[in-house]
């Protein structure tokens, strides 16, 4: 407070000098760095009191160490160190003095703030100070003599920094959300915005006002909203806000400190989003005034027909969500309306079980209204009302599972056989015993097996809740329940299986492959996190950590922790040669007991340019190939020359296969032995030495009478009546052709004069109704004009053939 009887003299003088104009930021700078340079440098302490003593009539004094408060503006420009005043003891011309100060800025943090010379006793500040760090200190100075001993008692001394206009006000959010229902009155509250100043609000330099500097759109008006200069409460000042011509207003606020004043106040600015908000001015319309369907008896919900309505007010809010009410029709509540929250439609669904004997039909009255009631002066429409007409179907009455999906809660890795839950259905044709029995409609996972006849569900494996068919911690199958009705009915029941988290699976490291410059740089740095398949709370904060072997590992690199998810991987020594390093790193997880994975991250180390990007020549270096590449790389060419080679000694090897016996064909596809096998009625060359003679018919018949009775060749004709052979009907039907071959066979086992050929000739006959064509029209078109010259063309597999037919004329 010493400064202010100098402040107004100087702003006197100050003003007549800049002709009365207002005060910019430097000019006040500069007034009060000339306000504090005149204050006083040197304080000269109050003069002795004389004091008797009543007792020995000695007289003693007693000096008194008086400083006033020191004020000092912040952000001085110097030079340091700057002197703030000189302490003086009045011994000092008697015994010499030395003088010393305490406390926080001197000796203590934040320390070397202020310092004394010890002998003159000159305080200084050594460098600007700032008053939002720190607005004063509290210091001690202390006088002792060349012995140390003290002089006088310790002095405090308080110093004051001076606010300066150096901080902008900050707006809380950059971005503000408010809202405002359509046609809004006049001041309408929409919203408030807040900016803070961090210089000292009990001065100008603190005091925040606000004003509006643009809104869009224009429509209706380009004011359609002020703001209070010293709240930042927004309100609305005309009417006519329609969400139907403009559902939103971008709003730019301006903050400035000084009170507001646009010449030396520091201003900033930020957003306010105004929605406009939907009233219910619109009531819904059914788009018919009747509806109809059909439900089978003893069925639960089922929806029966859906009710479209129309609502132009905003989708998907309580004024466009249709509610409807059955008023007449239904007495006993068999049906309800539920309405679908996508379409808006109403699903008139059966909630109780109707009988087909009793009512085969039903006549209801639906009305639909909104969520919301309508606004001040809007009536209902005449089409919010609609008639339903239901007819009820008679049929055999499916097993119903009572609850309907089944939720059950488990922890996954359940071994396999355990029970889970018992899902059975109940047949509602309670007059009529029919058995129920169960059977596995849907099991994404294959993990689970239901009892046939009392529906108890057990697992065939292990229950994991990170797998692909798990949705949200749940785990859903479909099981069919059937009776022996006849017809036939079944019903469907959905078991949902909430699986609760174990911690099983390890965290892995995430990226796999970064790149950083080869010499230690604010940009040699790797951001690393983790991802892990559980949920929490066996997931982050992770712990990340350089594994103790091998030990280049941690000579070389050092993690450093950013956050719970986040660490940074950095170089740990200025250089390191340029190549693809291959870094383990320890990942754990928070689970209990905690998982841990040894994951490994490739680093590409290269030489960079001066902005830290990799260079060309780096990205080269750094692709280089270690000494396991190399070995891989020759030992996978060893082994395809190797394969190459076997190749063609294989090639040259079935080569003299074939010069050695060379053939039409490949000796491999060579099939004539099959063929002559397939055709092949005697016993071969070998056997062909016989007598032909004995097969002809004999022309004389006196050898075979002269012989004696009993001997005789079985394949010679007998001096006996020939049998009589069946006669081929003229109308056989489909099975004539098996009990003909009978009657043959018979007739010539019992004939003595059949050949040895006996009767088989006629079994030419194949019967009536051949689906096979007459091959009487089939001919022979070759002739000895035939040019088979072609032969050659087709390669070395009809080399042979060729020689055979192609020699024309030779043959």
């Amino acid at each position: 407070m010493q400064c202010i009887p100098m402040l107004i003299p100087l702003f006197k003088s100050y003003l007549s000098t800049t002709g009365g104009g207002k005060l910019s930021l430097i000019n006040k700078k500069e007034m009060l760095s000339r306000v504090w340079e005149t204050q006083p440098r040197v304080i000269k302490f109050p003069r002795k009191h004389q004091r008797s003593s009543s007792a020995n009539g000695l007289r003693r004094q007693k000096r008194d160490w008086v400083i006033p408060p020191i004020n000092v503006p912040e952000n001085s420009r110097g030079p340091f160190p700057q002197m703030l005043v000189r302490i003086r003891s009045d011994q000092d011309q008697d015994i010499g003095i030395r003088y010393s100060i305490t406390g926080a800025g001197a000796d203590q943090p934040p320390s070397d703030i202020y310092n004394i010379d010890p002998v003159h006793g000159k305080m200084y500040v050594t460098r600007p100070l700032d008053r939002e760090e720190r607005a004063s200190y509290h210091l001690r100075a202390h006088a002792v003599d060349m012995n140390g001993n003290q002089v006088e008692n310790p002095i405090d001394l308080y110093i004051y920094v001076i606010d300066m206009n150096d901080n902008r006000p900050e707006f809380q959010n950059q971005v503000y959300n408010g809202s405002v229902a359509e046609g809004s009155k006049p001041g309408s509250s929409v919203m408030q915005v807040t900016a803070n100043d961090s210089d000292d609000y009990t001065t100008a330099n603190g005091m925040v006002r606000y004003r509006i500097l643009s809104q869009t759109p224009h429509s209706p008006i380009p004011n359609m909203f002020t703001i209070n200069s010293e709240t930042g409460d927004i309100v609305t000042v005309a009417a006519g806000l329609d969400r139907e011509k403009v559902s939103q207003y971008t709003i730019i606020v301006q903050a400035t400190d000084m009170e507001g004043n646009l010449n030396f106040g520091l201003s900033n600015t930020a957003t306010a989003l105004i929605s406009i908000t939907d009233i219910n001015d619109n009531p819904p319309e059914l788009t018919v005034r009747t509806f109809s369907g059909e439900v089978p008896e003893n069925k639960v919900n089922v929806v029966v027909t859906n009710l479209t309505v129309v609502d132009r007010d905003q989708p998907h809010s309580p004024n466009w969500n249709a509610v409807y009410r059955i008023v007449s029709g239904d007495p006993s509540g068999h049906f309800t309306i539920r309405t679908n929250p996508i379409t808006n439609e109403g699903m008139v669904t059966v909630v109780k079980p109707v009988d087909f004997e009793m009512n085969r039909a039903f006549m209801l009255t639906v009305v639909v209204s909104n969520q919301a009631h309508l606004a001040s002066g809007i009536q209902s429409s005449l089409q919010s009302t609609a008639g339903v007409t239901i007819s009820v179907q008679d049929v055999n009455e499916p097993p119903v599972f009572p609850v309907n999906p089944k939720l059950i809660r488990f922890e996954e890795g359940v071994p396999a056989g355990t029970t889970l839950t018992v899902f059975a259905a109940q047949d509602p044709d309670h007059f009529i015993h029919q058995t129920v029995r169960y059977s596995k409609l849907s099991d994404p996972a294959n993990w689970l097996r239901i009892n046939r006849t009392n529906g108890q569900i057990t697992t065939m494996a292990l229950l994991d809740r990170e797998s692909m068919y798990v949705k949200n911690n749940v785990y859903e199958a479909t099981f069919l329940a059937f009776d022996n009705g006849s017809p036939q009915a079944s019903g469907t029941g959905t078991l949902q299986i909430y699986l609760i988290d174990v911690n099983d699976n390890a965290p892995v490291l995430m990226p796999r492959e970064a790149q950083v410059c080869e010499r230690a740089r604010p940009g040699s740095r790797v951001n690393i996190t983790a991802s892990d398949a559980d949920a929490d709370p066996n997931v982050g904060p992770f712990v990340f950590e350089l594994p103790s072997f091998p030990t280049s590992v941690r000579r070389n690199w050092t993690i450093s922790r950013l956050s719970g998810d986040y660490a940074q991987l950095r170089l740990k020594i200025p250089y390191l040669e340029a190549g693809v390093y291959d870094i383990p790193v320890i990942v754990s997880d928070s689970g209990n007991p905690p998982l841990s994975n040894r994951s490994v991250i490739r680093i590409k180390v290269c030489p960079c340019d001066e902005n830290g990007d990799c260079s060309a020549t780096g990205a080269v270096a750094a692709a280089g190939l270690g000494t396991g590449a190399i070995i891989a790389i020759l030992i996978c060419i060893i082994i395809l020359l190797s394969m190459v080679l076997l190749f063609v000694v294989w090639m040259k090897r079935r080569e003299k296969e074939r010069q050695a016996k060379p053939l039409l064909i490949d000796p491999e596809d060579d099939v004539r032995d099959n063929i002559l096998k397939y055709d092949e009625e005697g016993g071969g060359e070998e056997d062909q030495d016989y007598d032909l003679s004995q097969l002809q018919q004999p022309e004389s018949l006196d050898h075979i009478i002269n012989k004696p009775a009993g001997v005789r060749r079985v394949d010679e004709r007998p001096v006996i009546a020939e049998s009589q052979y069946p006669v081929r009907p003229s109308l056989p039907h489909p099975g004539d052709i098996g009990e003909f071959i009978n009657d043959g066979l018979r007739a010539a086992d019992n004939d003595p004069t059949a050949p040895p050929y006996d009767s088989l000739l006629v079994f030419d006959y194949e019967g009536s109704g051949s689906t096979a064509g007459s091959v009487s029209s089939l001919n022979s078109t070759s002739s000895g004009d035939q040019d088979y010259d072609y032969l050659n063309d087709w390669g070395p597999r009809f080399k042979k053939l060729a020689d055979l037919y192609g020699g024309g004329d030779d043959d």
